[in-house]
C-alpha cells in the first residue's frame, strides 16, 4: 500500500496502491449488501477522486505519465469484500 486516506485540494482517495507499473486508487464503500455499497458510489463522486489522482500522480515519478486504475472496495455487514477492477470503466 502507497497511501491510506490521502488528502489532496480535490479531495480524499482511500487506498493507493501499486499493481505492477500501474497505480490503483481504490473508493470503499460499506452498506448491507456488495449491491447497495455500489449504489452508494456516484458519478460525482467518481469526478472528484478522478481529479485528486491526478493531483496524486503530479507528484510522483517526476510527473512523467503512469498508468492508472480506478478500483472499487465494497463491503458488507458481515465484512465480505469484493473488489471491482476498473470500477470507473477507465484504462
Amino acid at each position: 500500500m502507497l497511501q491510506a486516506r490521502w488528502r489532496g485540494q480535490a479531495g480524499e482517495i482511500d487506498l493507493i496502491v501499486r499493481d505492477g507499473a500501474d497505480i490503483v486508487f481504490v473508493e470503499v464503500k460499506k452498506s448491507s449488501t456488495h449491491a447497495l455499497a455500489a449504489h452508494r458510489l456516484d458519478r460525482r463522486q467518481m469526478d472528484r477522486i478522478c481529479l485528486a489522482a491526478l493531483e496524486y500522480a503530479e507528484g510522483i515519478d517526476g510527473g512523467r505519465p503512469i498508468g492508472m486504475r480506478f478500483d472499487a472496495a465494497l463491503v458488507d455487514d458481515l465484512g465480505r469484500i469484493d473488489i471491482i477492477r476498473n470500477a470507473f470503466g477507465m484504462n
